[in-house]
């Protein structure tokens, strides 16, 4: 049931998914963490036509609105077929009103011969981060183990921290690597704020993640900076990596506001 803890983001319920505590964020006790819907839609989208060999390249995630702690309902469209190119759609339902959508970009795989090229950056290694032990995780973050190897997350400014989900979405699957993939990038507007979060509110009301290759292990490194205007307006920019190098890049807009004093 909802809120309950479970060993799991996200428990089935007949036709719908039932958050847990793990899919709670960090802003409203009522309201999930964007990577946990996020995650549970590129699940959907992965298992339209399962078997045709097309690679999710990118996943635009829009949250028309907070989504809610309550029974969620999914369902997946194809509103682009095509033998090269494709785009899919899910969406989250709750009470009849939609709460989340997702668009997915799926690109034909063929092997092309390439000049090779140098060794290739990685951020150090998860091993050698700190473990965030003193932020205040709550929610979808405490479903995550988090590594910081640059920055700080406590304090303003870019930050590179290591993520693994620890949590399954469901119960008994292992997260895909593209599940991986874009649970993490929605932190990435966290742990790069430019400003306190006792101070602001910086909320992303989407989160686009491009892939160029398939995440490889269970690590997914952020890379992260924001840009903050006084008009209220933001940009988080991640760079993504797993312990082979860079996988692709993820964007969210930022809607910043003054906490009521």
């Amino acid at each position: 049931m909802a809120g309950s803890v479970a060993d799991a983001v996200f428990v089935p319920d007949g036709d719908a998914f039932v958050p847990t505590e793990n899919a709670a964020g960090p802003w409203d006790p009522n309201a999930l963490h964007g990577g946990a819907p996020a995650a549970l839609m590129a699940r959907a989208l992965e298992a339209v036509d399962p078997g045709i060999d097309m690679f999710v390249s990118r996943l635009t995630v829009e949250f028309m609105r907070p989504v809610p702690m309550a029974p969620l309902h999914l369902k997946t469209a194809v509103i682009r077929p095509g033998r090269r190119v494709q785009l899919l759609q899910a969406s989250l339902e709750s009470g009849g009103q939609e709460v989340a959508r997702a668009t997915a970009l799926r690109i034909r795989q063929l092997e092309v011969d390439l000049p090779a090229t140098g060794a290739a950056f990685v951020p150090p290694p998860p091993e050698s981060g700190a473990s965030l032990s003193d932020v205040p995780w709550r929610g979808f973050g405490k479903a995550m183990e988090p590594r910081l190897v640059s920055g700080s997350v406590l304090e303003p400014g870019p930050a590179t921290v290591w993520f693994h989900l620890r949590l399954p979405i469901l119960a008994a699957e292992d997260p895909s690597p593209l599940m991986r993939a874009v649970a993490a990038a929605d932190f990435g507007n966290g742990i790069s704020s430019e400003v306190d979060w006792l101070s602001h509110v910086f909320i992303n009301p989407d989160l686009t993640v491009y892939l160029h290759r398939s995440p490889v292990g269970e690590w997914i490194a952020l890379e992260s900076a924001t840009t903050l205007q006084r008009n209220g307006v933001g940009l988080a920019q991640s760079r993504l990596y797993d312990r082979n190098g860079n996988v692709g890049t993820s964007l969210q807009a930022v809607l910043l506001e003054r906490r009521p004093t």
